[in-house]
């Protein structure tokens, strides 16, 4: 019988001291700079009644998967950054394993269901009412997290149940199910390949569904007889597409990289960005283009202004 790994080693970004510490103040701005920009997003929508509306509902519930997705990968690369180490407990290497997949699950459905919503704003806006109200919306997103919680605990459960024989060094600076399942020595991990697949072949069905509702949100706009209703139309789905590609194109590229492609370095590099920068880049992806959100936001500066003084 094999011992039971106690700890796994993640893969460090760096061994020279000086480069960790560099490393750490790096990640510390960035998970800072994300806190702020999600939580910003957050307390606007909740603050605002003008905001509570399906889609900034949708954009309410991507923030905090944001906050979530962040913290689990990046406060652990920041304290072994700063205390020389590549340690982290099974436990913390379960709800990693766990957390990732979770959040990123639920984050693709929302996405999905956010872009049915652009599409009946847009080709049926008279039906908006009564295809999106409050308890129509509260079921999408229920239904989005029960299922993202559902896949992740099979995959958590199916990983950890394998042996595992091959030490316990991890190619990721997280963990990560592909990195443990190459820790196990049984046969029994094509079980977990066939649910991986399983996953990847609904989420193959999501993105199908996007595309589709794209193509007629498109169509419908390009038949508009006014410039300015085109223009807006079209302000309101950009900051949603330029999310949907940023997730999408930064895990694609992650997994089905070229195998020349596949040396360590490059390897975190890219597991950095799929990991770290969507949640980032989100809060300025959906504000970008959004009038109401950046007024409420400075709203919020301003009221806490008043309060100080």
């Amino acid at each position: 019988e094999n011992p039971r790994v106690l700890t796994f080693l993640l893969l460090a970004f760096t061994d020279m001291r000086e480069m960790q510490l560099l490393h750490f103040a790096l990640f510390l701005g960035i998970y800072l700079a994300t806190l702020l920009g999600n939580g910003l997003v957050l307390t606007a929508i909740a603050c605002d009644h003008r905001l509570h509306t399906p889609m900034y509902f949708f954009l309410l519930n991507l923030a905090l998967l944001d906050l979530g997705s962040i913290s689990t990968t990046l406060p652990k690369a920041m304290a072994n950054a700063l205390c020389d180490t590549r340690a982290i407990s099974y436990q913390g290497c379960v709800a990693q394993v766990f957390l990732f997949p979770f959040l990123a699950g639920v984050e693709f459905s929302i996405l999905t269901v956010m872009a049915y919503d652009r599409y009946i704003a847009i080709c049926k806006p008279l039906h908006y009412g009564s295809l999106l109200g409050s308890r129509a919306c509260a079921t999408m997103a229920a239904a989005a997290w029960g299922s993202g919680f559902l896949n992740a605990v099979l995959h958590t459960a199916n990983t950890f149940s394998l042996p595992l024989c091959q030490g316990n060094a991890v190619e990721q600076f997280f963990c990560e199910i592909p990195q443990i399942l190459k820790l196990s020595c049984s046969d029994a991990y094509l079980r977990e390949v066939g649910a991986l697949m399983f996953t990847v072949f609904l989420a193959v069905g999501c993105f199908l569904f996007i595309v589709f509702k794209y193509v007629q949100i498109f169509r419908a706009v390009q038949r508009m007889p006014s410039e300015q209703g085109r223009h807006k139309a079209f302000s309101t789905c950009l900051p949603h597409l330029a999310v949907v590609s940023l997730f999408l194109s930064t895990i694609i590229f992650a997994y089905l990289k070229p195998p020349f492609l596949s040396f360590p370095s490059l390897h975190l590099v890219v597991s950095f960005l799929y990991s770290v920068l969507p949640p980032t880049v989100n809060p300025v992806l959906y504000s970008m283009r959004n009038k109401a959100l950046k007024n409420s936001v400075w709203k919020f500066f301003e009221y806490m202004l008043l309060q100080n003084q």
